[in-house]
């Protein structure tokens, strides 16, 4: 997405930076993983949604593999994570924090190209809301748990409603940078306030429910 406008290439940026601390410091919670390990999972939580998208789009190669500056923030955010990881029973808020930015503007970008790549309004919203949840995804996979997409408090609506209000913004012809500022800002609201009153989508009746916090980062 090197052609994308210099703001948003920030966040782009901010938001692989957030998803690698993130993905680093939950996988060093959940298992026990020397340097490699912790690197290559918080690297695969930060590219993996990003490179779903480019996949989904067909916009190969994927933009990571174009511009060294995704590995290299990647990497940094992981390395930084791995460095953390002694005060990790710190940093629950800062890691739900993390994840929730990489959510928010992840989903908003990922809807934000399917736009620009000439998709409609549904097939953008889909796609953002992959770009959000997919790195995440491939992390629990990789550890071993059930993803937190599919068991955690409101994770997939918070990134559903940014990459819908991108993606209505685009179709009504508004598609400036303040559009994705408001629609990631509602995302991160959303994700945050679900954190802070665990909150969840609706379950089942008499399905049960979790038995406390088994996450840092749900």
């Amino acid at each position: 997405m090197a052609s994308e406008p210099p703001l948003l290439l920030v966040l782009d940026l901010a938001g692989t930076f957030a998803f690698a601390l993130n993905g680093a410091l939950t996988a060093v919670r959940a298992v026990r993983l020397d340097i490699v390990g912790v690197v290559t999972l918080g690297m695969v939580t930060a590219l993996g949604g990003g490179t779903v998208r480019d996949v989904l789009l067909d916009a190969l190669p994927p933009a990571t593999f174009i511009d060294l500056r995704y590995l290299a923030v990647a990497a940094i955010g992981a390395l930084m994570a791995f460095g953390l990881s002694f005060r990790l029973e710190r940093l629950a808020m800062p890691i739900n924090v993390l994840d929730a930015i990489g959510l928010s503007v992840f989903a908003v970008l990922g809807a934000h190209k399917a736009f620009e790549l000439g998709f409609g309004v549904v097939q953008s919203v889909i796609v953002g809301a992959i770009t959000g949840v997919g790195g995440g995804t491939i992390r629990d996979v990789a550890i071993g748990r059930i993803p937190t997409v599919l068991r955690s408090e409101l994770y997939a609506i918070p990134a559903l409603i940014g990459a819908a209000g991108i993606a209505v913004a685009h179709s009504v012809g508004y598609d400036g940078v303040g559009a994705a500022l408001v629609a990631a800002a509602v995302c991160f609201v959303v994700r945050m306030v679900g954190v802070r009153f665990d909150l969840h989508a609706p379950r089942p009746p008499g399905g049960g429910r979790r038995s406390g916090r088994d996450d840092l980062a749900d």
